[in-house]
């Protein structure tokens, strides 16, 4: 028996990938926000980068899958250092969404959603604390209690 996979058309969006534990954050925010800089933090506490700046996206299923476009595999922007060496873990699915554009102002928000080729996941907005690549890092391993 052959068994078919129900894929959406792939799209390059302007976002930077990493995963933990085979879980994705996509991290969005216009040039400068701090995508690969949140990327780098995350990294630093055992992350995989999966793609830089652009990442490629399709449904698979149920699911949001990312990957790098093959012209920026193995890279990653450092402001300030220059482009680094970074192996990419592959494609993975996305787990949860930041948007770097939008400040988180409530200490405890509620859970939002956005919809990406028809699939609802998990948005946060930018939270300004140090710790906020660790609650990232610990909603990836283990998810929000709502």
């Amino acid at each position: 028996m052959v068994e078919t996979m129900n894929t959406s058309p792939e799209e390059i969006i302007h976002a930077t990938t990493v995963a933990h534990l085979g879980r994705a954050v996509m991290i969005r925010g216009r040039s400068g926000s701090g995508k690969s800089g949140l990327a780098l933090q995350l990294l630093a506490l055992g992350a995989e980068l999966v793609a830089d700046d652009r990442t490629r996206i399709w449904a698979q299923d149920s699911t949001l899958m990312s990957d790098v476009p093959e012209t920026i595999r193995g890279q990653i922007e450092a402001r300030g250092v220059g482009i680094l060496a970074a192996p990419n873990r592959g494609p993975t699915r996305v787990f949860l969404i930041v948007d770097l554009d939008q400040s988180e102002t409530k200490r405890l928000p509620q859970t939002r959603y956005d919809n990406l080729h028809g699939i609802r996941l998990p948005l946060l907005h930018r939270a300004d604390f140090i710790h906020f690549p660790s609650a990232i890092l610990l909603y990836l391993k283990h998810g929000r209690v709502d």
